[in-house]
């Protein structure tokens, strides 16, 4: 009896020891993974507009299906561009009639596969990433609008074996350099094109 219960606690053992192998075997588990969270804008100064109210408005569906992957990614593009309008912008006039959107048209990546030109190249995976803002201030008692927008790209290649750790390190970085681009031209873009509606007008515009 004590054979056979020692026979089931071995048995058991070796199957929990195979199983952790198995993970370190095939790739990095994945509670062992870095945890990245989106970029945020709150050591810049807001841009103040002549507004009472600012809505963050989506029309960005995500599909789920390839090449399609941005729901892959460890930090959210549509995600990113919400916490983006909130640091970055700030209604400042609240006996303005006038409402201020931020709408995201797009915030996609997708995937192609780019096979090796000679028969010993590894194939590689390349990464383009789409944003598309637009900032829309509306007089409801007039109806005058007045609107800018913005479409950032960002693209990234890598080797088509490229494992998880490394892979989510690369599209965490993807993501925050698409967003420092984004940043710079639509704040260049308020400045100028709807610089009737911003009260701290404190630096001089970059024009792209």
């Amino acid at each position: 009896m004590t054979m056979t219960i020692s026979k089931k606690i071995l048995s058991v053992i070796g199957v929990t020891l195979a199983l952790a192998a198995c993970g370190t075997l095939y790739g990095t588990p994945e509670d062992d993974l870095p945890r990245y969270s989106e970029p945020r804008f709150t050591t810049e100064t807001p841009i103040e507009l002549r507004v009472n109210k600012i809505n963050i408005v989506s029309e960005f569906t995500p599909s789920f299906t390839r090449p399609h992957v941005e729901h892959l990614f460890p930090v959210s593009i549509e995600k990113t561009a919400r916490l983006w309008a909130k640091d970055r912008l700030k209604a400042a006039d609240f006996s303005s009639p006038k409402i201020a959107e931020v709408i995201i048209k797009d915030a996609s990546v997708t995937e192609e596969l780019e096979e090796g030109a000679q028969i010993f190249e590894q194939d590689k995976v390349k990464y383009s990433a789409r944003l598309v803002v637009a900032v829309k201030v509306t007089d409801p008692s007039s109806l005058a609008q007045a609107s800018t927008e913005v479409e950032a790209w960002r693209s990234l290649t890598i080797p088509a074996g490229t494992d998880i750790a490394a892979k989510e390190a690369y599209w965490n970085s993807m993501v925050q350099k698409l967003f420092d681009d984004f940043n710079d031209r639509m704040t260049a873009n308020i400045y100028q094109h709807l610089n009737a509606f911003v009260i701290n007008q404190d630096i001089t515009p970059v024009y792209y």
